[in-house]
């Protein structure tokens, strides 16, 4: 699970675009502290900033007078002096930058949220489903997350044992977006973290201590060709509705919307 709060201090000069996502407002003004002891940090205090300004919304307050704080403050942000450079000390008001639109949705922080927030997201700027979003936003949302979509008609969407159920009991947030007598369900999972391989150097071999296999040439002709299977039209069940297939009619029977159709189970 995502958490949106560090549970371990970061210092400033271990802070990135990424984890410094992780940090609250009292986290940055307590790494501010004794900055302009440390000569490496001093001379790149301009750097840090610029980081802080990717994840946190940062006003200089020139007017630092109580009412003016006051106001800050009911916005939500957090108020405290810090100093910049060897100049003199100034007032910060600096609040999270808040994550409610998908355009909010960056690769730095999409690894920072849990699966509901990306729901509540998702569900603030829907209206035409998974494939309404642009292919950069839909790229950012699968670094992070598992992402998989069925669309059925409204009263075989919790059919028991179907792949609702199923996606649900597998940890899946969802979301449905209403289309007509039809839904579209947009399953949602935090993706597991994954291990960087290790990179092994092989010792260089010589041509005689290559395998044997190196030395063989593989006729075209070894390579089958597996020609898929004809597809059936009983095949179709709630896992292989998606949104991307062309959903065809006889052109024998009249055409209607897919808002017209009808269970005949």
């Amino acid at each position: 699970m995502k958490q949106e709060t560090t549970q371990k201090a970061i210092s400033l000069k271990a802070l990135t675009k990424s984890n410094v996502w992780d940090v609250q407002e009292n986290d940055i003004f307590r790494m501010w502290e004794g900055v302009d002891k440390d000569s490496e940090i001093k001379e790149n205090l301009r750097r840090y900033v610029d980081i802080i300004k990717t994840a946190f919304l940062v006003e200089e307050l020139k007017d630092d007078t109580k009412l003016m704080k006051g106001k800050y403050e009911k916005m939500g942000y957090k108020i405290a002096t810090v100093k910049i450079d060897d100049a003199a000390k100034v007032t910060w008001a600096i609040k999270k930058r808040p994550i409610m639109r998908v355009s909010d949705l960056t690769y730095e922080n999409i690894t920072h949220i849990s699966a509901a927030k990306l729901v509540e997201v998702l569900e603030r700027n829907f209206g035409g489903g998974w494939e309404s979003l642009p292919q950069s936003i839909q790229d950012i949302i699968e670094s992070g997350f598992e992402i998989s979509t069925t669309t059925l008609p409204q009263n075989r969407l919790h059919k028991p044992g179907g792949m609702y159920d199923r996606k649900v009991n597998d940890g899946f947030e969802v979301l449905e977006v209403p289309k007509g007598t039809w839904v579209e369900a947009i399953f949602v999972k935090v993706k597991p973290a994954m291990e960087k391989p290790r990179l092994q150097l092989q010792p260089k071999l010589d041509d005689d201590e290559l395998p044997i296999d190196d030395y063989k040439n593989h006729d075209d002709d070894d390579d089958e060709i597996v020609e898929p299977a004809d597809f059936n039209d009983d095949d179709i069940n709630e896992d292989n509705y998606r949104t991307t297939f062309a959903i065809e009619t006889d052109p024998d029977e009249e055409a209607g919307d897919l808002e017209d159709y009808v269970d005949e189970e």
